[in-house]
């Protein structure tokens, strides 16, 4: 190499630097400002896919109850004012469910949820034939509706939040 090539090499200058640097941390404190609201999308979604869960978990074993007219046999029952479900139990006993004597609550309120610390989930199963079911109305008390309400604390920037948040799901369930 020549003295002339090495003579066109020059380094950054100090104006250069503190431009550079100034863009880095503008850079910097734009991701700073991003990350605590992403990590309180994910946990969000996070509560949110746990609560459907629980939903969703109750509706399927209110689903499996045995509720059919031949033999009479009506594990599922209907809920009364205090949200706890309690079963129509032939006098011949005939609700094959293990361990639901006459006078248990199908499905008791939970507060917390078991294993789910933070959740509660309510059940109301209504009988279509007395009363609006979300437009259905059935006559002879053939179909019910199973409305699951699973509530927690929502986490916010500042902490927990103050008021619960809630996932509803309800389905339509036919005697077979």
């Amino acid at each position: 190499m020549s003295a002339r090539a090495l003579g066109n090499a020059r380094g950054l200058t100090l104006a250069e630097i503190l431009v550079a640097t100034a863009v880095i941390a503008i850079g910097l404190v734009g991701l700073a400002v991003v990350v605590p609201v992403a990590s309180y999308g994910v946990q969000e979604g996070n509560q949110l896919s746990t609560a459907t869960f629980l939903a969703e978990q109750r509706i399927e074993q209110a689903r499996n109850r045995p509720w059919t007219l031949t033999p009479a046999n009506d594990c599922l029952g209907v809920s009364a004012g205090n949200a706890q479900v309690q079963p129509t139990i032939p006098a011949g006993g005939a609700c094959t469910t293990p361990a639901l004597g006459a006078g248990t609550a199908t499905f008791a309120d939970e507060n917390p949820v078991t294993g789910f610390t933070g959740y509660s989930r309510t059940t109301w199963i209504w009988d279509c034939a007395t009363v609006d079911c979300a437009g259905l109305t059935t006559p002879g008390a053939s179909m019910r509706l199973i409305t699951v309400t699973v509530s927690y604390r929502p986490l916010t920037g500042a902490g927990v939040a103050v008021t619960n948040k809630s996932v509803v799901i309800q389905w339509a369930v036919a005697r077979r």
